[in-house]
Parts: C-alpha cells; structure tokens; sequence
C-alpha cells in the first residue's frame, strides 16, 4: 500500500499560533470516560485523542472552549 501524502494547509482566517505541545500538561476526564484529553497552553486549549497522542490537537480560543462545553452540557453533540 503506498503511503499517503496529505499538505495540511491552515484554514482561511486561522489566527492561532503554531503551539508546541511537546511540554503539555495533559488531562483526562477525572470521570475516567472517553479518550480525550485537554491542556492549557499559552492561553489557548488544546484537546486531543488519548488513544493517538501523536495525531493532531485541536486548539480552542477560550471564547471557543466555553462555547463548546457549553454546547456538550446542553447536549447538542449528543449522537445517540
């Protein structure tokens, strides 16, 4: 199987900086649910997959942060 090449470009209007994470301090749910974890940086939230931690975080402002536990208290992610 030939290995993919994919050029990750940033999105139009992308205003975050380019975050080292390799120093984060990462948190787990301390309900011990998902595979997802969080760390502050720089002002900024990063999340990623605990599962795959050498995949690519998502960065939230901390506006975008509170928008989206917002949304997941109110259960608007909720697919079941």
């Amino acid at each position: 199987m030939a290995e993919s090449t994919i050029d990750q470009h940033p999105l139009a209007g992308w205003d975050k900086p380019e975050l080292d994470l390799s120093r984060a301090d990462w948190h787990s749910s301390s309900q011990g649910r998902g595979d997802v974890q969080i760390a502050f940086v720089e002002g900024f939230i990063a999340m990623r997959n605990s599962g795959r931690p050498e995949s690519p975080s998502l960065i939230f402002t901390p506006a975008e942060w509170g928008a989206f536990v917002s949304g997941a208290r109110e259960g608007e992610f909720d697919l079941t």
